[in-house]
């Protein structure tokens, strides 16, 4: 009888000592989950500050392609050539050097005929087709050329171009002073508000900053993701910043 009533009382005190022991875990854990919570507190004042500055692009790609038919391949690649000749002589006239110029593969096809959309295997006429690319910094002369590409195509030659694209190459150099402007500008905008309501403006918890937007001089186009304008040498950089900052 003895030995049954000792295994029921070492049960019992190893059931109390898992509950204390649990009881205290859970007193700990909670203890550091405050901690923590308490740590990552992102309550407090969320303003957003924006900058912005006018620049012009320093760099201008051109690429234009030209395009052929002819009864055989050999004389839709011939009438490409000629029409890059022709370019050619445009651009160096213009100030260009042709000895810059990137000239792409030779591309050809064929056209099929089709009757009632079938196709007979006979062939209509081939089509060739070659990229040239103009790279410079002088994007004034750039756009004068692509303004004045009317005169080449009305001689007969066939070009496709959806015009220069114009760049800014100091974006890297850019973005830390805009930042740095918006960053400003947050405070600036929570001092002023809080300053109306007899407060104060604390410490930076936390900062976000957003996509920049390049655009068209003026232009007030923006995107989640950020834009990029390449049709105009004149453009506006435009960043913004989410700051919370803790109030006093």
């Amino acid at each position: 009888m003895n030995e049954p009533t000792k295994g029921v009382r070492i049960s019992t005190a190893a059931m109390i000592g898992s509950l204390l022991i649990a009881v205290a875990l859970g007193a700990g854990l909670f203890q550091v989950g405050s901690g923590m919570a308490a740590r990552g507190d992102t309550s407090g004042l969320t303003i957003t500050g924006s900058a912005h500055v006018n620049v012009s692009a320093d760099r201008a790609v051109w690429t234009l392609t030209a395009q052929e038919i002819g009864l055989t391949a050999r004389e839709a690649v011939k009438k490409v050539a000629a029409d890059i000749n022709a370019l050619s002589a445009y651009l160096k006239q213009g100030g260009i050097d042709v000895s810059t110029l990137e000239l792409g593969g030779v591309s050809t096809t064929f056209i099929q005929e089709y009757v009632n959309g079938n196709p007979t295997g006979k062939i209509l006429n081939y089509q060739a087709s070659r990229d040239v690319t103009v790279r410079s910094s002088d994007v004034q002369m750039i756009q004068r050329l692509s303004q004045g590409l009317g005169v080449v195509l009305q001689t007969g030659v066939n070009f496709l171009s959806s015009g220069p694209q114009y760049l800014v190459s100091t974006l890297d150099s850019l973005r830390p002073k805009l930042i740095a402007a918006a960053m400003r500008d947050a405070k600036s905008r929570a001092i002023a508000l809080t300053s109306a309501a007899g407060g104060s403006v604390g410490t930076v918890r936390i900062a976000r900053s957003g996509p920049f937007q390049v655009t068209a001089a003026d232009s007030v186009q923006v995107s989640d993701g950020g834009v990029y304008d390449t049709s105009t040498i004149r453009k506006t950089v435009t960043t913004t910043v989410t700051v919370v900052f803790a109030q006093g």
